[in-house]
């Protein structure tokens, strides 16, 4: 057994991890194996009206009656980020869908700024009204969810942040006839380290009976 408690797997080469005698986390593994995650690009307003803008990809559909969303940040050493806090403080925030046009923008707003200051205005980025909540939206993402928050959950050094979706902004470009067009979601996904997945090489395989 190594010093964070892996094992070899003899001639197969296999590691083995228990994870009650390992030292350190699993969010290597963990975040190289569940590949692609899609991103929630998430902004907020603070209490004192500063927007913040942060990307989020530990993030799926929670439940779709209702229709929520969630995603988990990982606390600071302090506590809650700054996305969580204001969800919290203000009840509200929008999830922008990330599209390669706009990775790079949203990388950007990954940035340690200091308080007070804007991700939108450090990324150059345009804001847009939302409809039914206050923080702004992404102007140039096909699709937002304005969602009120419906529940915190500390998980361990993570916080679930649920939200309910209240509105949904779809660009006419990814719509046809009124519906969703599955082709033109050219979506954004995170892998490990500094590395992003296209979601445009796909294949189909019909549902068995």
């Amino acid at each position: 057994m190594t010093d964070d408690g892996s094992t070899a797997g003899g001639e197969t080469g296999a590691l083995e991890i228990d994870v009650d005698e390992r030292e350190g986390s699993l969010y290597r593994i963990l975040s190289s194996v569940v590949v692609p995650r899609p991103i929630a690009w998430v902004s907020t307003k603070s209490e004192d009206g500063v927007d913040n803008l942060a990307p989020y990809s530990f993030f799926t559909v929670a439940s779709v009656e209702p229709p929520v969303l969630l995603f988990a940040p990982v606390d600071d050493a302090d506590g809650l980020k700054d996305t969580p806090r204001n969800a919290r403080d203000t009840g509200e925030f929008v999830v922008n869908l990330v599209t390669e046009d706009l990775a790079e923008a949203m990388n950007e707003t990954s940035a340690t700024l200091p308080a007070g200051e804007s991700e939108f205005d450090h990324a150059g980025l345009e804001r847009a009204d939302s409809t039914a909540v206050d923080p702004p939206r992404v102007a140039g993402a096909k699709v937002a969810f304005e969602c009120t928050l419906r529940d915190l959950i500390a998980v361990g050094g993570s916080t679930l942040v649920l939200g309910e979706v209240r509105h949904v902004h779809l660009a006419e470009s990814v719509t046809t006839d009124g519906k969703i067009d599955i082709d033109e979601i050219d979506a954004v996904g995170r892998l490990a380290g500094s590395l992003y997945a296209r979601t445009d090489d796909r294949f189909s395989l019909e549902r068995p009976p």
